[in-house]
């Protein structure tokens, strides 16, 4: 790991812009704690997405990167440095 990972999972989670997501999988390739994968949308969640978005992901196979495993994410923001299309960005985790 060439970048400095907090060493307990859960201060932040990795979420995603559905309209810029184009499933290109640096994430998933850059990713040490395999937080990420790349897999088709269902109707549900392409139902939200407007024309423009839903135009992009045709052309991108239906597919998009989720955050499977978000609760693994050790902060080292690898995964938003490694996404050319700047669809990730971490938030901090609400405490109670």
């Amino acid at each position: 790991m060439a970048e400095p990972c907090a060493p307990a999972a859960g201060r932040v989670v990795p979420e995603i812009d559905r309209t810029r997501c184009e499933a290109k999988e640096d994430c998933v390739r850059v990713c040490p704690y395999h937080v990420f994968e790349v897999r088709r949308l269902t109707d549900a969640e392409r139902q939200p997405l407007g024309w423009f978005a839903r135009g992009k992901l045709f052309f991108h196979g239906g597919q998009q990167a989720f955050a499977v495993r978000e609760q693994d994410c050790h902060a080292c923001g690898m995964c938003v440095k490694a996404c050319p299309e700047h669809a990730i960005q971490l938030v901090a985790v609400a405490t109670s």
